[in-house]
């Protein structure tokens, strides 16, 4: 798991490309007719489906089946045929942490994740460095 900064300790650049990142989620999200909530760490998602029961916390083990992209639509990850990974939930990128107790068992939502709540300036394979995340996810248990 990376560190996320905070505003205050956040540099001149990374306070930049927050402002970037922003930028393009709600652009795509003017772009795709889509309405989101926002956090104030800048994390936008849409709840599709609520779930049923109590929200998981960040000592919670959660089992999901999601698909990651990116804006402009390519695939990075993703669970298929009904697969799942189950992971502590303290274990996920901030960007995870922050949207995944947004749900409850069985709901499903967008996560619009801007760069420092996911990877940040690190690349990974098939995520170039700075990149806003997309995520669908199911939680499925908790």
């Amino acid at each position: 798991m990376l560190f996320a900064c905070s505003f205050a300790a956040c540099s001149d650049d990374e306070g930049d490309q927050h402002a970037t990142d922003l930028r393009l989620i709600e652009d795509y999200l003017a772009d795709n007719a889509l309405t989101a909530e926002s956090t104030n760490s800048g994390l936008h998602y849409i709840i599709t489906r609520e779930g049923t029961g109590d929200h998981p916390t960040l000592q919670d083990e959660v089992t999901v089946g999601y698909r990651g992209y990116l804006l402009d639509g390519t695939v990075f990850d993703q669970t298929t045929g009904g697969q799942t990974i189950t992971w502590p939930l303290s274990g996920f990128i901030p960007g995870w942490q922050e949207g995944i107790p947004k749900l409850k068992a069985g709901g499903e939502g967008t996560f619009f994740i801007p760069s420092r709540l996911g990877y940040g300036a690190q690349p990974q394979p098939g995520i170039p460095a700075n990149s806003v995340l997309i995520f669908d996810v199911q939680l499925v248990s908790f």
